[in-house]
């Protein structure tokens, strides 16, 4: 079909056109969004920064926390312990010294035995008259029954402390086991020592206790022998 000359004239006058307009290169893809610019190198960049930001934020939380963790610790180490045993250990000791203390006839005291021995199991006390012997050697056999008494009251002192230390050791090791610091620690290990040293006190007082009546015993009967030995010259008429 042939197009009037007049639109074959006008379709060629569009081609011309074409052939001979300048090339519009197309809109950038970063300015087709209303004017925003989106450079992808400066985002990367951005967001590097923040993330090196954000890690130093995070190092200094971490460094205030164990500032604080230590800080806790070093109260905990310096906190005192809430339990003590001192006054419960004090008694007990004062009462093993009043025992020691009411020691009849013959005291723990060395002037008071030198006299006691002088007077009733040596020398002149065996050599005296009838009379006089009978009395040393009553005198002799109540410083043995007193000794023996002495003896068996001390033991029964310290065996009526073992309570009050199984009661204090329980306490201790309780609180020794919740320490919260090191000087808690410290001075539960220190209170278990001075339990400890007033045990050995205990039964250092029955041991002297006991060696006192046996002394006393042993004493009596050297006496007796020699004041035996005495009586048998004097029978004899020597």
């Amino acid at each position: 079909m042939k197009l009037p000359p007049a639109r074959r004239a006008l379709v060629a006058g569009v081609f011309a056109a074409l052939a001979i307009a300048p090339t519009v290169a197309p809109m950038p893809a970063h300015a087709q969004f209303g004017g925003i610019v989106y450079d992808p190198t400066n985002y990367a960049q951005n967001v590097l920064t923040a993330a090196r930001s954000l890690q130093q934020i995070n190092n200094q939380i971490q460094q205030i926390q164990n500032q604080a963790t230590s800080l806790i610790n070093e109260a905990r180490n310096l906190a005192s312990l809430p339990f003590s045993s001192l006054q419960q250990l004090q008694q007990q000791v004062q009462r093993t010294q009043q025992l020691l203390g009411e020691a009849q006839r013959i005291a723990y005291d060395v002037q008071n035995v030198q006299e006691a021995f002088t007077d009733r199991y040596k020398g002149a006390a065996l050599t005296g008259d009838h009379a006089r012997m009978v009395v040393n050697a009553n005198a002799r056999w109540e410083d043995s029954v007193g000794a023996f008494e002495d003896a068996m009251r001390v033991q029964a002192g310290v065996v009526g402390n073992i309570e009050g230390a199984r009661t204090t050791m329980d306490g201790l090791v309780s609180a020794s086991q919740s320490a919260t610091g090191a000087l808690q620690a410290t001075q539960a290990g220190n209170q278990l020592l001075a339990l400890q040293s007033q045990q050995l006190a205990d039964l250092t007082a029955a041991v002297a206790a006991q060696g006192r009546a046996q002394a006393l015993q042993s004493a009596r009967q050297a006496a007796e022998e020699a004041e035996g030995r005495e009586r048998f010259r004097r029978f004899m008429g020597n």
